[in-house]
């Protein structure tokens, strides 16, 4: 019933909804241990600080990462607050757990020159497939340019590009949308990939696709990166999520301001967008 709440009610997406519940049953494994006999759901209520923080203690015995254990822990007030609302379970011991200190980090920049030379090392790669050089390409710029996330690139259809837009709309996390402008290379490069593309022209068909014509998955565009990675001894965090990494980066250093940078970004909490400003600072302290 809350992973059914999670992504009909809450419109999280299936991963997110796996996550929580991952996190829930590793908690109920863990209470059926220390309680010594199955859960029920009067269990849930009357659980108190000492078992919720056995549970914490529990994992990091077995060495999980404090931003996992964090994860979990919102994972169960989220559960727990559902519990008071549908089934009038009330725990208040739960909100005197304190969540593990998580330091924030971001993955790095990439240099522009990086970027720019992927386009030359896409093409000796693929060199005997130009339609899989132009389409790498495509979504290289794509998300360098636009700042999309690797799902929300894939999630374009052959009808969002349809006649060069000045603009895109996408639909990020938790179906919030945004509209996010478009750059001249970008079409460009995207309409040489379509031209080249031997199949899947249809309006409503995905845009980008695999060797064998299937829509192409998150895992095949974070190989495109691994790929050129290797190719040009580019550093381990050059990945697809650093592209838009550096696309926040590049605008926050070229004056655009934090809530307009939050909006392109699609960031709920404009606490998350701050982050960007770390990596900035001698050029905030200029400004």
């Amino acid at each position: 019933a809350f992973i059914e709440y999670l992504t009909q009610t809450k419109n999280y997406s299936v991963h997110t909804a796996t996550a929580y519940e991952t996190d829930i049953r590793d908690f109920i494994k863990f209470y059926e241990n220390f309680n010594g006999a199955d859960v029920s759901l009067s269990d849930f209520a009357r659980a108190d600080t000492i078992c919720f923080r056995a549970w914490l203690a529990d994992r990091q015995r077995r060495d999980l990462a404090h931003k996992s254990t964090a994860r979990a822990l919102s994972s169960l007030r989220g559960f727990y607050r559902f519990l008071a609302k549908k089934y009038n379970v009330k725990n208040n011991a739960i909100g005197l757990i304190s969540s593990p200190k998580v330091p924030r980090k971001l993955s790095k920049a990439i240099e522009v020159s990086d970027v720019e030379n992927m386009h030359e090392a896409i093409k000796e790669i693929d060199e005997a497939e130009p339609w899989i050089a132009a389409r790498d390409w495509a979504l290289v710029v794509l998300i360098f340019g636009c700042g999309l996330r690797i799902s929300e690139a894939l999630s374009l259809k052959n009808s969002d590009v349809r006649g060069r837009p000045d603009s895109l709309r996408i639909l990020g996390k938790g179906a919030k949308e945004r509209i996010v402008p478009v750059l001249p290379a970008v079409l460009d490069a995207i309409e040489k990939y379509t031209h080249l593309r031997p199949f899947g022209a249809g309006l409503n068909e995905p845009l980008f696709r695999s060797v064998r014509g299937l829509p192409m998955s998150p895992r095949m565009a974070e190989k495109v990166v691994e790929k050129l990675r290797h190719y040009l001894q580019l550093p381990d965090y050059v990945t697809p999520h650093a592209l838009r990494h550096t696309f926040a980066t590049a605008l926050l250093a070229g004056g655009a301001d934090l809530r307009s940078l939050q909006e392109l970004l699609g960031h709920s909490s404009l606490s998350t967008t701050q982050l960007y400003t770390k990596v900035n600072m001698s050029e905030i302290m200029n400004i």
